[in-house]
């Protein structure tokens, strides 16, 4: 899991204001910061499934989020992607 330290440097980097915490670009973000943690925890236990599914269904939710901000805002979806370094 995210330190709270980490989800608040998260937060601060793509928030569209200080009290901003629930806008896509910050839910994708945080989202990319648990699957690469997730990520390495599956080079040290690969039998993991469960954790696997759940890895799954986070990158669902973070697809469809980004399918949103795609129709919704294509100029912050390109940020976003470009900042992350996702492959979309």
């Amino acid at each position: 899991m995210l330190t709270a330290e980490e989800k608040r440097g998260v937060i601060k980097n793509f928030s569209r204001g200080t009290k901003d915490t629930g806008s896509p670009e910050v839910q994708i973000s945080l989202m990319t910061e648990r699957i690469n943690h997730l990520e390495q925890h599956f080079k040290d236990h690969k039998k993991d499934h469960n954790s696997r599914r759940g890895l799954l269904i986070i990158i669902g939710r973070r697809r469809r989020l980004l399918n949103y901000l795609k129709v919704k805002n294509p100029t912050k979806y390109e940020t976003v992607i470009s900042k992350l370094g996702l492959r979309k």
